[in-house]
Parts: C-alpha cells; sequence; structure tokens
C-alpha cells in the first residue's frame, strides 16, 4: 500500500465525502487544512413527504457521487492519483445514505491503493471550529460544544481529538425537528428551519406566551416536545381556515424566542458543568439561525468566554468537517503512534456515540 507519510499530516490532499442525511457533498483539503475545492448537493425530491425518505436519499447519492467526486477533483485542479486520503463519513446517520458514500469511498481508496478513514459525523462537528484560519486565536482544547441540528441537540465537552463527554441532550425531539414541525403546522413546508425564522422576522416575539421546557432545571438536557404541543394548543381555535398573517408570524417569532430562551439556560448548565471551557462552539445546521446564533454569543460573554460558529456553508451538512476530521485524526493517530492505517473493514453503523471514539483511536493498528 502505498501510504501517506508517517507524521502528523498526510503526503497528499484528502478526499472527503458526505452522506448521512440528505445532503450529497464532497471536499478535498490539503495537509495542513486548506479548502482545496467543495461542493454540496441539496436534494430534490423529501418536500412533497415533509421530510426526509431514506429511500430516496439513498438513491439520490448513488445517482450524483460519481459526478460529484469528478466535478470537486476538477475544482480542485487534481488527479484523484494525487490524493493520500480518502474519509467518508460512517456513522451516525440513515444507514442507507452512510453505506453508499462509505462503500463509495471505500471503493476509491482501494482502487488508488490509499487509506481509507471512517469519521464519525457528530465527531466531524466538533471538529470544524478547528479549521485552520476559520476562529480567530483557533479553538484550543477543552472548549464546550453546543451541536443543534435537525436531528442532534446536545452540550459536548471537547477535550481533545477522540475525547468527548455528553454533558446533556434532547429527551426529545432535537432543536432543528421541532423548527420543522412547528413550520408544518404554520403550513410553511419542508425544510421548515429557515422559512420559521423568515416569518418570525414580521413578529413579535413577546406577543404569544410559550412555556421553557426545563428552564433552570439541573443539567443542560433539553425537551421541545412540550413547546410544540403548546403551538398544536395554539392552533387549534383555526381548524383549517387559514392564519391570519400577523398571527402566524407572532407565533412564529414567539417560538424562536422561547427556543433561544431555553438554549441559553440549557448552555449556561453545561457551562458550570464545564469551568475549564474557555471557548463556546456552535455547530449544526440549527446554528445558522441568527436569533440562536446571537444567543450563544451573547452567552458565552456573559460568562467571559470567546464565542465560535462556523461560516453558514459549514454549519449544515458538508464535507469540509469530515476531511478536517480525518486529518485530525490521522494527527492523533500519529501521535500515538499508529500511522499509516486504514478503516476499509469499518462497517457503517447509525448509531456511533461519540464516547466511543477514544476507544477507536486507541484500537486503530498500524497497517502492514
Amino acid at each position: 500500500m502505498n501510504h501517506a507519510a508517517n507524521g502528523a499530516a498526510p503526503a497528499g490532499p484528502v478526499l472527503a465525502i458526505e452522506s448521512s442525511c440528505d445532503e450529497t457533498a464532497c471536499a478535498i483539503l490539503a495537509p495542513d487544512g486548506t479548502i482545496l475545492a467543495q461542493r454540496v448537493v441539496s436534494q430534490d425530491g423529501h418536500a412533497d413527504f415533509g421530510g426526509v425518505v431514506p429511500e430516496i436519499a439513498a438513491r439520490a447519492h448513488l445517482a450524483l457521487l460519481p459526478g460529484l467526486v469528478a466535478a470537486t477533483l476538477n475544482d480542485a485542479g487534481l488527479e484523484a492519483s494525487a490524493l493520500a486520503l480518502v474519509a467518508a463519513s460512517t456513522g451516525p446517520g440513515l444507514i442507507g445514505g452512510l453505506i453508499v458514500g462509505s462503500g463509495f469511498a471505500k471503493g476509491l481508496a482501494l482502487a488508488l491503493d490509499i487509506p481509507f478513514i471512517a469519521v464519525n459525523h457528530v465527531e466531524a462537528h466538533a471538529l470544524t471550529a478547528r479549521l485552520p484560519g476559520l476562529v480567530p486565536g483557533g479553538a484550543p482544547f477543552p472548549h464546550l460544544l453546543v451541536l443543534v441540528s435537525g436531528g442532534h441537540c446536545q452540550c459536548i465537552a471537547v477535550e481533545g481529538v477522540g475525547r468527548y463527554r455528553k454533558l446533556g441532550g434532547t429527551i426529545d425531539d432535537a432543536a432543528g425537528e421541532a423548527f420543522d414541525k412547528v413550520a408544518k403546522m404554520l403550513g410553511l413546508g419542508w425544510p421548515g428551519g429557515p422559512m420559521l425564522e423568515k416569518l418570525a422576522r414580521e413578529g413579535n416575539p413577546s406577543a404569544i406566551a410559550l412555556p421553557r421546557p426545563l428552564l433552570r432545571r439541573a443539567g443542560c438536557d433539553f425537551s421541545f416536545s412540550g413547546l410544540k404541543t403548546a403551538i398544536a394548543q395554539k392552533l387549534a381555535p383555526y381548524g383549517q381556515t387559514p392564519l391570519p398573517r400577523q398571527f402566524a408570524a407572532d407565533l412564529a417569532a414567539s417560538f424562536q424566542q422561547a427556543v433561544a430562551d431555553v438554549m441559553a439556560d440549557r448552555i449556561n448548565h453545561a457551562l458550570d458543568m464545564m469551568p475549564q471551557a474557555g471557548l463556546l462552539v456552535a455547530a449544526g445546521g440549527v446554528a445558522a439561525n441568527t436569533l440562536l446564533r446571537t444567543t450563544l454569543e451573547t452567552t458565552a460573554a456573559q460568562r467571559g468566554l470567546r464565542f465560535a460558529a462556523p461560516p453558514l456553508r459549514l454549519c449544515t451538512d458538508n464535507a469540509v468537517m469530515v476531511a478536517w476530521a480525518a486529518l485530525e485524526t490521522w494527527a492523533e493517530a500519529s501521535r500515538q503512534h499508529k500511522t499509516p492505517f486504514t478503516d476499509t473493514a469499518m462497517r457503517p453503523r447509525p448509531r456511533w456515540p461519540l464516547e466511543e471514539m477514544a476507544e477507536r483511536i486507541a484500537a486503530i493498528k498500524t497497517a502492514a
């Protein structure tokens, strides 16, 4: 096998694939983390169903990936033979998409006779802020990660590559899921988060009283199911009657404010549980919401902490974060004298807890 150089960085670029949900993405990073090319295709075909249909997503990944990878290589001005590593999201996520993406990446790695690195999708979000030049002053360990997306809502102590502690998470709907469901109740279509935020700009966030689930409770778990139910109750009197525009806007704004208030409270509790944190990092698609991002930034400032969030294009699922996580994993394995290695035997996993990542790195064996 033509291994990458034994050291903190591979001998050439890494190509990564992200296919854990309904975004089909490819990116190429230089060994130092410089982004050479990136592409993301947001799939069609899900809106009519009000959410992601796993079978449709998997088939779309299969159709899109060959052309997407070729186009990304062309954008970077590279031949596939120049690559030193290939990586892919291998879990957690929708199993069909993970099988397609990781299978494509493994096949490419085998054809090129270079290593394949399996990347934990959540870990990729956790490490995104460490991309060189992304955060002024860098994002050293330890820091607190708030991951808010359609499938995840977690507070995670990021103590090093492969070393994470989940401080709290959702006990029902994730924040992004709640946004999408409330948007659907308001007749806004899917994906609902951006549409709800746009409507909320026309409304008064104090107009309608809504609950703040788990506010001031111990710990930093989240619950949005009760808030979603409260929205349904406010809508019930209207039945099938079209909602007055101002009422819909006020309800959207009040819902968004309630989520922001809950997030601030939960994060303050998480910071109490992690006093050594010097940085608060937000990641995930919901971190693109302007009010939530401002709320997190204010919360960090009140605690005397720096706040960092990736650019909006790197908040949602993307392959840049997957490529960077692969480089970080390679470097960490190198520090433990376990490079070169390959993950071609690793199977896709719909669930892959972050707490297992330390064991994963410890179990890495140097390839022959």
